[in-house]
């Protein structure tokens, strides 16, 4: 990689007199910062006999008037702090280097054209292009650059009709979870007048001219937030027509917290609906079919109650269906169902040790893939159910992809590690090979640079954990590397290994990155996500702690250079650990975390996350719950580390009254040797909105943890 020292770093005169400037800036050791004050009320909540005081209540409406004050009053600190780290524009240029190259989706097949996606570098949303055939001439489909002026509107659906006249597409703005649906005719590229509101949790599944979707009931005054997010509805909407004339297809008025979803079959025979009932605390979900194929048919239940067994539809096979399910099987098997045999499923693929992770069809075959100690490895089997080859892969890493059209010759799938940038392959399905579709190409990236293990450490109660590092070549194991180490450990969501260009910036400067693969995730099937999710939530936090505990006892760094990180159940985990061993960690970015867990279901959907984290209103539950929540385990007398919340105001999922409660409580017991400050972004959501708004966040993370950390960057 060509050097960029002495181009975007300060030359050594410069630096110094920065940092005699920023030394008159930021505060000394034992100053504190200029924190407002935020002001307490008396409230308290009583919990089956347990008093809680809830002093920060207020700032739980984020539209009033005294919270946007107290907002720009907190922003103002962070900013100055942070637009005081002396190389913190040089590290905004440098991120913005790492992620300027092309990045491609892989391409979808839609009659005799193709559908990828494709964003020149820092674009702020990538380009859908339509060609035909793999070789022709590609054109601008859709381009979400001009949903607004700023960039922050996302695409946020894309669905082609079965025969590719139409596609169905939705867009977000600033971030948020609800969605506008639209319809855009392919060939012309004109969008049709009609515009459907209130949608959320939805995929749009064609029938013919029109396409099932969900939906909400419209909210009182019309607000976004106003909503209860109840009573999810499933219509029928038909391409030229408004909303209002949008067919009713399903609803439950009686269990107003359940979601409904409806898939169609390729060959457009069968409709399935979809219903899930996490609110009340249930994993799994029933699973209903209707036969499209006759007129005035309703749904027929495949499985009509709700309970922890998971249901989905991979495909058709004639008038039976091929599913995989969670139903006696924890890592997931594949069975098919027959309409004519109610309640009857025949094991197709049976369960193996490892975890099924995904299940597709494409070109006559089912392609499955399991992890294998983290890793994906991936294989063909006939619909038969019959294992024909494993798809050989570069390296251990996560691949995925791989689905497609009945008659698909071929099926494109992604291949990426920590230090293998996302790679499109095509996989030929007669002659069972792979070959490079597209490469990417970072101007002076070198692989071989960085090395990429998985270890393996106890936990707490001697559990395995898996954990992938990744760091410069010839690391000395000195106990004094700046190591940043990642989780998130819920929601039966795996963490793979994957490439982040803007983590080159971190490993460039030395960096160890570390990302431990916590129980709650589904890294080892159900049993490993039941192993970390209500009651046994805190083996979660055992598990991360371990892993700080692990990567300090063998020489990778030390408690004075350790940051760690993760966003939404990931910022719950920071904020956990952070509380029960603040001297294991020098610096702590909670982003967008569930941090009062007695209230969470309280707020937008909140409700949904109740299946894995419980509920204060169950007496057992609250004294788990309680005993962990991070809002209230922040204690006087203790030194906690170095310390970066961030949210955003158009985060309707995790809303920021959580990271609002928090900072406030942290401040008014903040050590004046650490900073705690939280950093509120305007249009965005749980995640950033926009290329831009991701690198600017980023900026501000790595510089607040490489100041904190005591790295000083060359560029």
């Amino acid at each position: 990689m060509r050097s960029l020292h002495g181009l975007l770093g300060p030359s050594s005169f410069l630096l110094s007199s920065v940092l005699i400037f920023l030394a008159a800036r930021l505060p000394a050791a034992d100053q504190r910062l200029p924190y407002p004050k935020t002001k307490k009320v008396d409230h308290s909540d009583d919990y089956h006999g347990t008093k809680v005081a809830d002093p920060y209540r207020w700032l739980e409406d984020d539209r009033s008037q005294e919270t946007a004050k107290w907002v720009e009053a907190e922003n103002k600190v962070t900013f100055s702090y942070l637009e005081s780290i002396p190389f913190r524009d040089s590290l905004k240029q440098r991120l913005q280097q790492l992620y300027n190259y092309p990045k491609y989706s892989s391409p979808r097949r839609i009659g005799d054209h193709f559908i990828y996606s494709k964003n020149d570098g820092l674009q702020n949303q990538s380009v859908l292009y339509i060609q035909k055939g793999l070789d022709g001439t590609a054109e601008v489909l859709l381009d979400p650059n001009k949903f607004s002026t700023d960039g922050t509107s996302q695409l946020a659906l894309f669905a082609p009709s079965k025969d590719g006249k139409y596609c169905a597409y939705g867009k977000s703005t600033g971030g948020s979870d609800w969605v506008d649906l639209f319809v855009l005719e392919t060939a012309t590229r004109k969008v049709m007048p009609e515009q459907l509101k209130w949608v959320k949790a939805s995929n749009a599944s064609w029938w013919g001219d029109g396409f099932f979707y969900s939906r909400y009931p419209a909210p009182e005054g019309g607000h976004e937030l106003s909503s209860k997010n109840e009573n999810h509805q499933v219509y029928f909407h038909k391409v030229g027509t408004p909303q209002s004339s949008d067919e009713l297809v399903f609803e439950d008025k009686a269990h107003p917290q359940r979601f409904n979803g409806v898939e169609t079959t390729e060959d457009q025979h069968y409709a399935f609906l979809d219903i899930s009932d996490t609110g009340s605390g249930k994993r799994g979900n029933a699973l209903f079919y209707r036969d499209l194929r006759k007129a005035g048919s309703k749904f027929e239940p495949v499985v009509k109650d709700i309970t922890d067994y998971q249901y989905g539809v991979i495909d058709n096979d004639g008038d039976r269906f091929l599913i995989v399910t969670t139903d006696r099987a924890p890592n997931h098997r594949i069975v098919v169902y027959d309409p004519s045999k109610p309640g009857e499923f025949k094991d197709l693929v049976p369960q193996k040790p490892e975890n099924l992770e995904a299940a597709l069809a494409g070109g006559g075959k089912l392609f499955l893939t399991y992890s294998q100690d983290v890793a994906t490895h991936a294989y063909v089997y006939s619909r038969a159910g019959k294992l024909e080859n494993e798809i050989q892969l570069p390296a251990t890493g996560t691949a995925g992809g791989f689905g497609g059209h009945t008659d698909d010759k071929f099926v494109f799938y992604s291949f990426t590690t920590m230090n293998y940038p996302s790679t499109i392959f095509r996989y030929d399905i007669a002659s069972k090979k792979s070959t490079v579709f597209r490469a990417p190409e970072l101007p002076g990236f070198r692989p071989d640079a960085y090395e990429t293990k998985e270890v393996f450490y106890a936990s707490k109660d001697g559990t395995r954990i898996p954990m992938f590092l990744v760091h410069k070549k010839g690391l000395q194991l000195n106990g004094k590397n700046p190591t940043l180490l990642y989780g998130y450990g819920g929601f039966n969501i795996s963490i793979p290994p994957a490439f982040d260009p803007l983590r080159l910036a971190l490993l460039e400067q030395g960096f160890v990155y570390a990302s431990a693969n916590l129980r709650g995730g589904s890294e080892y099937g159900e049993k490993w996500h039941e192993g970390g999710m209500k009651l046994n939530k805190q083996k979660v936090f055992d598990d991360f702690i371990s892993a700080g505990e692990w990567l300090i006892t063998n020489k990778y760094t030390s408690a004075d250079k350790l940051a760690i990180n993760g966003a939404s159940n990931g910022g719950l985990l920071v904020g956990a650990v952070m509380n029960q061993r603040p001297d294991l960690f020098r610096v702590a970015v909670p982003q967008v975390g569930v941090m009062d867990m007695l209230r969470y279901q309280k707020f937008t959907i909140g409700w949904n996350w109740a299946a894995d984290y419980g509920l204060a209103d169950n007496p057992a539950e609250f004294k788990v719950i309680y005993g962990y929540s991070p809002l209230h385990n922040i204690h006087d007398g203790r030194k906690y580390p170095a310390t970066l919340i961030t949210t955003a105001d158009h985060d309707d999922r995790v809303v920021p009254a959580h990271s609002f409660k928090y900072a406030a409580r942290l401040q008014e017991l903040a050590n004046p040797t650490n900073p705690v400050l939280i950093r509120i972004e305007t249009k965005s959501g749980h995640g950033a909105s926009s290329v831009t708004k991701r690198i600017e966040l980023m900026t501000d993370v790595y510089a607040f943890m490489m100041y904190n950390l005591g790295v000083t960057p060359k560029f």
